[in-house]
């Protein structure tokens, strides 16, 4: 076996060791393999969606229904070994719905705590957007904290954690808006378009042959993801990345059309999935093509338009796409 060359100094690498990015690569394609036997098409969808997992991130999945984003979280969670839980978000959904809820027991004269659905590996949260601000608010602690308090009594959720977050982008009756503080917990939002006429005829063949999750096999369990996670953080990023993290961070804050510039927590993300989509490339180190692939599903969601200038059909993405290609590139 040839040993792989790295150009990472061996002063600054963390621990004094390299990341297993051969490894981390056959663990992220025998998953992606076994997600493909039900999911047609979306390599790129599933791809990031795993390099969120690798940094212990969330997603937030936009796409118009039926496009199977609820068999990506099913999917995902079969061919890992992770437990799997779907909150239907309804308006009526109340937080303890969520997170749980203390219950009397009077034949025994104390209080027992029922654990909410949350308390699983992998959270589907089905149409989000459809609960209350309040109940929206429930997840804030959960996603940021892995953690759950109910009358001041805080219970730990299980490790690796992460939540998808579906919402349907053509459907504005009945739906209240994510707040800011909980659309910047979530690492990347990713679209799921219709199939391709080739990627939905496959879709009809595997339906007429009954092919269904139960086809998918673990080909990794939660320690291998907790592997993955810790050995990303391993992944070497030079001065010259940070800095051009930071000059595209400044340009679109700077710029006069946003209302809401990226947060810090979207510079941190950048930094953490730049350095998984560098080891599912097989690299122990970061380079600007590792940024530029995730920048707008890692940034868009953050940046707020004014309302003169969203009148006028500006996206977000327009001024992450702007602030990218203005900014020198490093060598």
């Amino acid at each position: 076996m040839v040993k792989r060359q790295s150009i990472v100094p061996e002063g600054e690498r963390r621990g004094g060791k390299l990341p297993d990015v051969d490894r981390i690569q056959q663990i992220t394609t025998d998953i992606m393999n076994e997600v493909g036997k039900v999911i047609i098409g979306k390599r790129d969808v599933i791809r990031k969606t795993l390099m969120s997992l690798y940094c212990g991130g969330h997603i937030l999945l936009e796409g118009a229904p039926g496009i199977a984003k609820t068999t990506l979280a099913r999917s995902i969670s079969a061919a890992i070994s992770c437990t799997f839980s779907r909150i239907q978000f309804l308006p009526d959904l109340m937080p303890s719905d969520i997170v749980g809820v203390n219950t009397y027991l009077p034949n025994e004269g104390r209080f027992v705590f029922k654990p909410g659905p949350v308390f699983a590996n992998i959270i589907l949260a089905d149409e989000i957007n459809r609960a209350s601000p309040k109940t929206q608010s429930a997840l804030l602690e959960v996603m940021e904290e892995r953690q759950v308090t109910v009358d001041r009594v805080t219970y730990p959720l299980e490790r690796p954690f992460i939540v998808l977050a579906t919402q349907n982008p053509f459907e504005f009756e009945g739906v209240f808006p994510l707040p800011e503080a909980q659309i910047d917990r979530f690492m990347l939002k990713l679209r799921m378009g219709y199939p391709t006429r080739e990627e939905e005829k496959k879709i009809l063949e595997l339906k007429d042959s009954n092919v269904q999750i139960s086809a998918i096999k673990p080909v990794a369990s939660p320690a291998d993801i907790l592997w993955v996670q810790d050995e990303v953080g391993s992944v070497y990023v030079s001065d010259k990345i940070v800095d051009y993290i930071t000059l595209v961070i400044e340009r679109i804050r700077g710029d006069d059309r946003a209302l809401l510039g990226a947060s810090p927590r979207g510079s941190i993300t950048l930094l953490k999935v730049a350095k998984a989509n560098a080891a599912i490339e097989g690299r122990d180190y970061v380079i600007p093509e590792d940024l530029r692939d995730i920048v707008n599903d890692a940034l868009e969601h953050r940046v707020i338009i004014r309302p003169e200038h969203e009148l006028e059909g500006m996206k977000s993405s327009a001024i992450v796409q702007e602030a990218l290609d203005a900014t020198p590139v490093p060598r």
